[in-house]
């Protein structure tokens, strides 16, 4: 049990969203925030743009955590923060997408709060959300799609007490599932969507699957399918592992998954297919994205 101490009057830490890949998405605050900032602690997914507006003696740490890659500790970046701002810092940690999904938010403001050190958050864009702007395609759709759920298969290294066993969640059953951090479980999704739509569940093996991988940014690729392609593998080595990538299942998707791709299910997998979405001629209908 956590004991959380009086704030210090000068200690101030505040968890900034960087937004998903474009720092022209940053938000006006999250701006604001980082020039303000005499040490910023920076994950990896964070535009390197992005750091043009902080301070020019601001000290940047770079404190990232990737998935199947050499992380920084979670319990030293909390250290870390609390460390500098006990000495007078104005710390600000520089979070991709936003900082309260998937971000271990809770256990730095957790961790601030235990060191009696005050705390702002400044949300951001998540990927999600400008994916699908990207694809100018919404999650929702009248009467067909009122559910959305954000999903990750990722498990924390250690237990807790709201999940003793650390076995992965179920898939949710909502009309609409956006899954982050999922390239090395997309067939296993897949599967289990597949199988629960057996037992109930509302997706089928010819349900709608989007793959979008560096969201908001000119690396940014699209692959489009079903989820029985996605269970045989066909998208596996389409991905690219440098890149952070979104699984989209669900009816409100079909429609651009119909007007995107016109090619055979021997060329779904072939990234070569969807290398840039800013070319308007990968769009059927000639529509050039905003």
């Amino acid at each position: 049990m956590s004991h959380c101490l009086p704030p210090n009057s000068r200690a101030k830490v505040t968890l900034v969203g960087a937004g998903p890949g474009d720092p022209d998405l940053l938000t006006l605050k999250a701006v604001k925030a980082i020039q303000s900032a005499s040490v910023l602690l920076v994950d990896d997914l964070v535009h390197p743009d992005v750091l043009k507006h902080a301070d020019k003696n601001v000290r940047i740490i770079h404190v990232g955590k990737r998935g199947g890659c050499r992380s920084t500790p979670q319990a030293f970046i909390e250290k870390l923060m609390a460390q500098e701002a006990l000495a007078g810092e104005t710390v600000v940690r520089l979070k991709g997408g936003d900082p309260m999904l998937f971000g271990r938010a809770d256990e730095e403001i957790q961790a601030l709060k235990d060191a009696g050190i005050e705390l702002a958050v400044v949300p951001g864009i998540t990927a999600a959300l400008a994916g699908a702007a990207s694809i100018q395609q919404s999650l929702t759709l009248r009467g067909i799609s009122r559910s959305v759920a954000f999903v990750t298969l990722a498990q924390a290294n250690h237990s807790t007490k709201n999940s003793p066993s650390n076995q992965p969640i179920s898939n949710p059953n909502a009309d609409t599932l956006v899954y982050y951090m999922g390239r090395k479980d997309a067939a296993k999704i897949a599967k289990q969507l597949i199988i629960q739509s057996a037992q109930g569940g509302i997706h089928s093996e010819h349900s709608p699957v989007l793959i979008l991988e560096a969201v908001s940014t000119v690396r940014e690729r699209l692959w489009t399918s079903n989820l029985a392609e996605l269970a045989d593998g066909k998208a596996d080595h389409w991905f690219d592992s440098s890149s952070p990538a979104l699984i989209m299942v669900g009816e409100a998707l079909r429609g651009k998954s119909t007007k995107v791709q016109n090619v055979s299910d021997s060329e779904c997998s072939d990234p070569k297919i969807y290398n840039s979405l800013q070319d308007s001629r990968i769009l059927a209908n000639g529509r050039r994205r905003a």
